[in-house]
């Protein structure tokens, strides 16, 4: 069968943009949507990119159409948790109501298939700190809340349509390309990894602990760090399994292990060389104690196979694309 193009929205993003680099490197017809409010032009690289709004109806329409589009990746979003708590209708507007004129124009043009960017936020605070996707949902800030409503949203259509989706809910996404092609360059980054990066070739004076009295092993959080690399190709993965006919489904994506905020720092102090000047700050609203993955399913039913599962090795991708930066700047 002849398949159409792939919409990516949010592909000038940082997980959408090194998904668009797997997925033109294998010659799939790819055309991206950014309003480049947080994205980057240059990150895009071959792929055509119209700027725009995904709540934009007649943006997306045409866009649907004139490409001849029966693939949809939907990662356009607001992502970060503290300001999601702080401008909760910023979050629910932006990545709920946006996700529902999405879907509205994806069933009027006929698209086929679904890939969701989802997020481990939608389960709160699991027992035990590990979540399976069958684990209860009952996130604790707006932003996991926005994403588990589009969840929602985007079962009902595929119930009443004959749309199939793969929503996948992403753990602590972290490192950069390997060929130093792209990376994640938002100004006031609030990712762990990159934020250390940063101190470490001298963008940031201090690095910050948020919370060191969790109930975890060295009282900071743990998180299951997963490379942007295979994230992108978990993706790449749920689109030849929904290709194949496979059924609507949510997974997580994460390697089901997980590193504290110390032993983190401690990596990128190891990988580097330098020495972090650490500040410890109380804990933030909306943050859990440990979020960890349960990931069989993922394995099992995309046949995914994560290649770069090791923390310094996510650390180093990490850290050379900000050397890059330094001297490059986007």
């Amino acid at each position: 069968m002849k398949h159409g193009s792939i919409l990516v929205t949010g592909g000038a993003g940082y997980i959408g943009s090194h998904t668009v680099l797997q997925l033109r490197a294998r010659g799939e017809r790819v055309v991206v949507l950014d309003d480049l409010s947080r994205g980057f032009r240059q990150a895009v690289l071959d792929a055509p990119l119209v700027v725009g709004q995904v709540g934009d109806r007649d943006t997306v329409l045409r866009l649907l159409k004139e490409h001849g589009v029966d693939t949809v990746m939907h990662f356009a979003a607001y992502t970060i948790v503290p300001e999601s708590v702080s401008e909760p209708l910023k979050y629910y507007g932006n990545n709920t109501c946006s996700t529902r004129t999405l879907l509205e124009c994806c069933l009027a043009a006929d698209v086929r298939h679904f890939v969701f960017s989802s997020t481990a936020a939608v389960y709160g605070i699991p027992s035990g700190g590990i979540a399976a996707e069958d684990t209860a949902t009952a996130p604790i800030n707006p932003y996991g809340t926005s994403k588990l409503m589009s969840e929602w949203m985007l079962a009902g259509v595929a119930h009443a349509s004959p749309l199939t989706y793969a929503a996948l809910r992403y753990f602590n996404v972290a490192g950069s390309d390997t060929g130093g092609r792209i990376g994640q360059a938002t100004p006031n980054a609030t990712l762990l990894v990159k934020v250390a990066c940063e101190a470490a070739v001298g963008k940031r004076a201090q690095v910050a602990i948020f919370g060191t009295d969790y109930p975890t092993p060295d009282g900071t959080g743990v998180r299951d760090y997963i490379h942007v690399e295979d994230l992108a190709t978990a993706h790449v993965d749920a689109l030849t399994y929904l290709r194949a006919g496979g059924a609507s489904t949510t997974l997580n994506v994460g390697y089901g292990h997980g590193f504290s905020v110390r032993e983190v720092l401690a990596s990128v102090e190891r990988v580097t060389g330098k020495r972090l000047d650490v500040r410890e700050e109380p804990r933030r609203p909306g943050d859990p104690p440990a979020l960890v993955a349960r990931a069989d399913r993922i394995r099992s039913q995309l046949g995914w196979q994560p290649k770069l599962d090791d923390l310094d090795t996510i650390v180093r991708t990490g850290f050379a694309w900000e050397q890059r930066l330094l001297r490059e700047p986007w």
